[in-house]
C-alpha cells in the first residue's frame, strides 16, 4: 500500500558527499518513525539514522558528525545528507518508514553507496 521510492546512491572518492532522499507515496499518510539503514557485504543490516516526526534524531556513533537525517512532514520524505564520507560508509542503504495508520514498516528498495579511491 505505501511505497517508498530512494534516490541520490553512486560512487564517491574518500571525503566527498552524498545526499540519500526518500519519498513516501501520496501525502495523505502520517509517517512515524523514518530512517536509514544499511547493510555492507557479509554484515548485518545496521540502524544509521533515525528521525521522529516531532523531529528528534538519532544516529548511530560511527556517523555521528558526519551524516544529518531530516524530514519533510508535508511531503512524506526523509533525507540522509552523508559528508566526509569514508570507505566502511560502502553498504546498500535502506529507507524505512512507519505508518501511523496501519502501525507497518515499509521499505525502500534499497540504494548502493560506494566510497572508493
Amino acid at each position: 500500500q505505501v511505497q517508498l521510492v530512494e534516490s541520490g546512491g553512486g560512487l564517491v572518492q574518500p571525503g566527498g558527499s552524498l545526499r540519500l532522499s526518500c519519498a513516501a507515496s501520496g501525502s495523505i499518510f502520517i509517517m512515524l518513525n523514518m530512517g536509514w539503514y544499511r547493510q555492507a557485504p557479509g554484515k548485518q543490516r545496521e540502524l544509521v539514522a533515525t528521525i521522529t516526526s516531532g523531529g528528534t534524531t538519532n544516529y548511530t556513533d560511527s556517523v555521528k558528525g558526519r551524516f544529518t537525517i531530516s524530514r519533510d512532514n508535508r511531503k512524506n520524505t526523509v533525507s540522509l545528507q552523508m559528508n566526509s564520507l569514508k570507505p566502511e560508509d560502502t553498504a546498500v542503504y535502506y529507507c524505512n518508514a512507519k505508518c501511523l495508520r496501519t502501525m507497518t514498516d515499509y521499505w525502500g528498495q534499497g540504494t548502493q553507496v560506494t566510497v572508493s579511491s
